[in-house]
């Protein structure tokens, strides 16, 4: 596992040495940010359920602004915590939350903390997607997009207010959904 483009391009990362932590393969990595191109740059980044932080460190790479890593598994956790040691991020550039989703978003919205790319990779199967995304609004800028992985045989469908489908893309038996809020889709994500 490594870093794909930017400033730590070719830094590999550390890795699990047990099934427990699911990362994000380089090749659908790689197809997301291709996808979301400049939008990451300058960007707030938010990545929950971060299991390596990959995603995030990926999106820092890219020219983020900041990213806030959420994990309440220890072994992720010291994952996460590794791989930014590896790339040389410190806060405020890059924070480490060892919290639930759900109590992350509580916290960080008390803070009044807002982010413009939202990652979410939970456990497949468990239904977390959609219970996220209806917490997700109040740490959420207006242009705020939600990148959601997922196993392709999970059911992501709507309604999710304020959150609609922008785009899904399927990469073998992993799906990664686009979620914006309501209103005109028909731009670019």
């Amino acid at each position: 596992m490594r870093i794909i483009a930017g400033r730590f391009r070719g830094r590999t990362l550390a890795a699990p040495k047990t099934g427990a932590v699911r990362p994000t393969a380089d090749r659908v990595r790689e197809a997301v940010f291709s996808i979301l191109g400049e939008r990451v740059v300058g960007s707030r980044v938010l990545d929950l359920f971060a299991g390596t932080g990959a995603l995030g460190l990926e999106a820092l790479s890219r020219g983020a602004r900041c990213a806030v890593f959420v994990d309440s598994h220890r072994p992720s956790v010291a994952l996460i915590r590794a791989n930014l040691e590896r790339c040389g991020v410190r806060p405020p550039e890059g924070e480490v939350l060892v919290l639930s989703a759900a109590a992350a978003i509580f916290r960080l919205a008390f803070q009044s903390r807002l982010f413009d790319l939202i990652f979410m990779d939970p456990p497949y199967g468990k239904g977390w997607i959609g219970k996220t995304l209806a917490l997700l609004e109040p740490i959420s800028a207006p242009d705020a997009l939600v990148v959601a992985e997922h196993h392709e045989h999970d059911p992501v469908t709507e309604p999710f207010p304020p959150w609609q489908i922008a785009d899904r893309r399927r990469y073998g038996t992993v799906a990664v959904t686009f979620f914006r809020r309501g209103g005109d889709l028909s731009g670019n994500l």
